[in-house]
């Protein structure tokens, strides 16, 4: 499959979670405060997957040059700031060649707001922001009970527990899955291995030229196969 084909696939993907949480918040109402324009979690570094990354970078590409530019500053600074960290950090940014323990723990106090974030606190690429941020404020529950993730926003849900409310549970396990066979189909297409896990950070994937990666040379190879039991 090509790449444009699985970013095509990969979007629709998304879709399916935007339907999800419209859902939830149809059926909790005010329980819910997580809508667009609220931007209480758009802080701090949090990886993204190398399909995000693609899909965020291409709509923000689409942006006027007025706009991009004091964004750009912005990620460029966030650069800087990581190289003193990791000065082997090169483009295109791709966490997954530093040490995995050094890039897995990112400070939970950062409160520096996203780049993509204009002046009145609304994301400049919403309709392309990534898996996390979508599912971001709600817990993770599947239709089988399996809980992927316990925790939600403190601004929802307040005195009440909602991962006993089964009208939030979802196809969580068959949508990480689909996400993962994504990952492997576009990796396999630009490295010639199908590797599970290629990340970065948001305000890296503004400044990465994907187009102009050797992505051959980049040593990304992965595993061929991923137990599906460690999604």
């Amino acid at each position: 499959m090509e790449s444009r084909q699985i970013l095509q696939d990969y979007a629709r993907l998304l879709a399916s979670v935007d339907r999800w949480f419209d859902t939830c918040a149809s059926a909790a109402g005010e329980a819910i405060a997580c809508r667009k324009g609220c931007a209480q979690c758009c802080r701090g570094l949090f990886d993204i997957t190398l399909l995000d990354a693609l899909l965020l970078k291409e709509a923000f590409d689409l942006l006027p040059a007025a706009v991009r530019q004091p964004v750009l500053a912005k990620a460029q600074a966030r650069l800087l700031a990581l190289h003193k960290e990791w000065p082997q950090l090169r483009p295109p940014y791709i966490l997954n060649l530093l040490p995995h323990e050094e890039w897995m723990d990112t400070p939970e106090d950062d409160l520096t707001p996203c780049p993509l974030l204009d002046e009145q606190g609304l994301c400049l690429i919403y309709e392309a922001r990534p898996l996390t941020c979508r599912l971001h404020g709600l817990p993770h529950v599947d239709v089988s009970g399996e809980v992927f993730a316990e925790e939600w926003c403190t601004l929802n849900f307040v005195g009440t527990d909602p991962l006993e409310k089964e009208e939030l549970r979802w196809h969580f396990r068959q949508t990480f899955l689909q996400q993962l066979q994504l990952m492997r189909e576009l990796t396999q297409q630009l490295t010639g291995y199908p590797v599970h896990e290629v990340d970065t950070f948001i305000p890296l994937a503004l400044l990465a030229d994907f187009a102009a990666c050797d992505w051959r040379a980049l040593g990304l190879q992965g595993p061929p196969s991923y137990p599906a039991d460690k999604v």
